[in-house]
């Protein structure tokens, strides 16, 4: 990632093996975060709030590629790259930003093991949790399991558990939000984000842009957009044209050179 799309005051980890004291005390939450929406920034107000309540730092232990390509093989075009996601969390507030690789050793890690790696190396605070969460080998390591291990580890941890977020009494997903940009209602997928759909990429030949993991992009058609320079925050109006099989080719590309972002 380019240090100029980290938000001062974020720090990035590269797993929690890469923690060290300094890196603490932690309050945190685990999760994909595809898409950050606002779901999910509902989470991170608490988790600011949790973590102030507690001298600690908010942190989120999030992953470097959807974990659904090691569980079910196959894994869901992002909402969000995994460089934007972390942007967007430094944004929002988070002061660590733990990006975890997922695979299959890491699927079948117990939670408590999970979590010993993290307190052997910083100490933990706190965790925040939804009353549906879980993580951890068969994801048994639920609110009530987390709490009964927070309680017997020396020092204690906390576990607060927040009612799910909802949206004129709906839940917020981020499979939801894939549906709606592949219907093409962009409007209604800027609602459940909180921010309209952007994508990040670099031009190569022709104008197409080459992502680094696929991502969700409306059906095939010309779309007014706005394209920014992610390095300096230069933007300017175009037409992207969305072809079949997930190419996106902008019809001029005003920084060859550069990762752009494509706001729809």
């Amino acid at each position: 990632m380019s240090d100029r799309r980290v938000p001062p005051g974020l720090t990035v980890v590269p797993g929690v093996d890469s923690l060290v004291t300094d890196h603490g005390p932690l309050f945190a939450v685990v999760g994909v975060f595809d898409g950050l929406h606002v779901g999910h920034a509902y989470l991170l107000r608490h988790l600011v709030d949790e973590a102030a309540r507690r001298s600690a730092r908010p942190a989120v232990i999030t992953f470097d590629h959807h974990p659904d390509e090691v569980i079910v093989g196959s894994a869901p075009p992002l909402l969000v790259d995994p460089d934007e996601r972390v942007r967007l969390l430094g944004e929002a507030g988070v002061a660590v930003a733990i990006v975890q690789h997922f695979d299959a050793a890491l699927r079948v890690t117990p939670y408590d093991a999970f979590i010993g790696r993290i307190t052997r190396r910083t100490r933990l605070a706190g965790l925040l949790m939804t009353p549906e969460a879980a993580f951890g080998h068969e994801r048994r390591g639920t609110p009530d399991a987390l709490t009964a291990l927070g309680a017997a580890s020396e020092p204690p941890f906390d576990v607060v558990v927040v009612p799910p977020f909802t949206l004129d009494g709906h839940a917020v997903s981020s499979s939801e939000i894939r549906r709606l940009v592949a219907a093409g209602d962009l409007a209604g997928a800027a609602r459940l984000l909180g921010r309209p759909l952007s994508v990040v990429g670099r031009p190569n030949a022709g104008g197409a842009l080459g992502f680094a993991m696929p991502l969700a992009l409306p059906p095939p058609g010309a779309y007014p957009v706005s394209v920014e320079a992610v390095d300096d925050g230069g933007a300017l109006s175009a037409i992207a044209h969305v072809e079949n099989g997930g190419r996106l080719v902008l019809d001029r590309v005003p920084w060859p050179d550069r990762a752009l972002r494509v706001v729809f």
